[in-house]
């Protein structure tokens, strides 16, 4: 563990005078789309804003706290084609680190802790655009979580660095949350996974956690292929997340802060198809919650028709450079023969114009689960589920899901149900 803890963190100095190594650009996987349409990318960026593929801005600046909105109101107006995203985030980074440090000689813990944690999410947003292992985006790397390191001593919870161990010898890169105020006993706790594009240090708020709140530990990881752990040569495979379900519920079990039979699962994104192949197999899993939904076996749809930034990622998380390669490996990403195995209650959060992820495939894979199961649509939102009156009337997407699994993980029992919600608020429920 201490050394790929180092190649993780490694000795790290201020933010003053750490040195960013030179940026290395021919590594990493291309593909014929990023090739043609490069350009359009720039132009879109342009036109539309660094969130012309989701909102970016608004999901990474949201855990942060309301001080942050300065900083990405900033952000959105200096990236204005793709290459500028990675300067600017190290930019801001950079200013938040070094305004941590100077609280922290002050003794302005409070204020230390805030920045620290906002550097940590900026430093690792830079890493976003970095399809490869180079220099810089190890450095990044390290930054972060030098900062994060840093946020997790002076939170007003307990906070550890979790290394979750694999098969084969590698292990997972993690962070441990206990509730603010936790006084002992077991409790429940929430496994969350990122998705493609996102991050475990943002997986809990700064302050006012959704899962915190409601007495859940949280265990937020960088499964195989997300974020950190490709940095550390750990990518994506069917099997590896397989391994993946067992291998955090034997760590969390081990844990005597952790009731070991209220542990769920919650997914986003791409997270809720690594968390579905995870808690298939995984019984000890009592809960699954899922959002923005990616279920579409081979998912042609988000690597052949959207961003084509969505490809080159999940190469990169795939450890995959050629592209003929990859699209033949891609076919083996499915669902189905797996999520007929989940028999704990499943929540999934979709909108209703999913432009990533066609809802007829999470149609089906909710018909594959023999348990429990609600289905809740909100009208007219896209695959990021929110934005819409649907979500601002209705339910919060976010809080609903964490009720749900607050409820579910204290046993308490629900209908298999389909719910759509109307721009108005209402909720039509339909039997599932």
């Amino acid at each position: 563990m201490a050394d790929r803890h180092a190649i993780a963190v490694g000795t790290a100095s201020g933010a003053g005078s750490a040195a960013k190594p030179a940026a290395q650009t021919n590594g990493g996987p291309r593909t014929r789309r990023w090739s043609e349409q490069r350009w359009l990318l720039d132009n879109t960026i342009r036109s539309v804003g660094m969130d012309w593929d989701q909102p970016r801005s608004l999901y990474l600046s949201a855990p942060c706290g309301p001080e942050a909105n300065a900083d990405f109101a900033g952000i959105r107006q200096r990236i204005t084609k793709l290459a500028d995203a990675s300067p600017a985030f190290e930019a801001v980074a950079r200013r938040r680190e070094a305004k941590a440090q100077a609280a922290e000689q002050d003794q302005n813990l409070v204020t230390a802790r805030e920045n620290y944690y906002m550097a940590a999410i900026h430093w690792a947003a830079a890493q976003w655009p970095i399809d490869e292992n180079n220099e810089q985006n190890k450095f990044y790397n390290q930054r972060k979580r030098e900062c994060f390191t840093k946020y997790a001593q002076l939170a007003d919870h307990h906070v550890e660095a979790a290394w979750i161990p694999l098969p084969g010898g590698k292990s997972l890169p993690a962070w441990f949350h206990l509730p603010p105020g936790y006084r002992g006993g077991r409790i429940p706790a929430v496994v969350s996974l990122p998705g493609m594009d996102s991050f475990k240090e943002m997986g809990v708020a700064v302050y006012g956690d959704r899962w915190l709140s409601r007495g859940l530990a949280v265990l937020a990881v960088d499964g195989p292929g997300q974020y950190e752990s490709p940095v550390l040569e750990i990518y994506f495979s069917m099997s590896a997340w397989i391994d993946t379900g067992k291998a955090v519920v034997d760590w969390l079990t081990r844990r005597t802060e952790i009731d070991p039979s209220r542990i769920g699962l919650s997914g986003n994104s791409f997270g809720s198809f690594f968390g579905t192949i995870a808690a298939a197999h995984e019984p000890r899993l009592r809960a699954v919650a899922v959002s923005a939904v990616c279920h579409e076996p081979g998912f042609h749809t988000i690597f052949e028709e959207a961003s084509p930034t969505f490809k080159m990622r999940f190469m990169y998380m795939s450890g995959i450079t050629d592209e003929a390669k990859f699209d033949e490996f891609r076919q083996s990403m499915t669902w189905e023969g797996h999520a007929d195995r989940i028999r704990v209650p499943y929540l999934c959060v979709a909108g209703e114009f999913d432009e990533l992820s066609p809802l007829e495939h999470t149609d089906r894979l909710m018909k594959a689960l023999p348990g429990p199961k609600r289905l809740v649509v909100y009208q007219d939102s896209r695959h990021s589920v929110g934005n819409v009156p649907a979500a601002n009337l209705g339910p919060f997407p976010p809080i609903l899901m964490a009720d749900w699994m607050a409820a579910t993980l204290s046993g308490q029992s629900f209908p298999s149900e389909k719910w759509y919600v109307e721009a108005t608020g209402k909720i039509v429920k339909t039997p599932m």
